[in-house]
């Protein structure tokens, strides 16, 4: 048994990796893309969504200046996603044109059940999105 004194024991599973809590992919060439964190994934129906993906989509779009996808509780199906964006300044877009830009890229059953607007997003004092503040308003 090996004993730590002064310092913590090291923070590595029995394989030797560190659990960061960060998703990711590797691709056929080997490059390593982060994908998302394993908090924010949403369990609908038995299985998992990764809001990051929807939210790449949707902050790729000019409208749109912060977008988040947070968990909303679900009779039927545990949980289901819900977006919520901020617009930039002085613009306004559908919900059908938020709809549109996911189809097809996504599956149907990961389409956000909401859209809630927000004037402001809420941000951490990191500068991220608060999304514990989001889960406890909107989801």
């Amino acid at each position: 048994m090996q004993r730590y004194y002064g310092a913590a024991a090291p923070a590595t599973d029995a394989g030797g990796w560190f659990d960061t809590g960060d998703l990711a992919i590797i691709d056929h060439q080997g490059e390593l893309s982060i994908t998302g964190r394993a908090k924010d994934l949403i369990k609908s129906g038995g299985e998992w969504i990764n809001p990051g993906e929807i939210e790449a989509i949707i902050g790729a779009l000019p409208e749109v200046a912060l977008v988040a996808v947070v968990a909303r509780s679900h009779p039927k199906w545990g949980e289901r996603p819900v977006l919520v964006i901020e617009a930039r300044r002085g613009v306004e877009i559908p919900d059908e044109t938020l709809l549109a830009a996911l189809q097809g890229k996504i599956a149907s059953w990961w389409m956000p059940d909401a859209i809630v607007r927000v004037g402001a997003m809420p941000l951490a004092t990191t500068g991220k999105i608060d999304k514990m503040r989001l889960r406890a308003e909107h989801g």
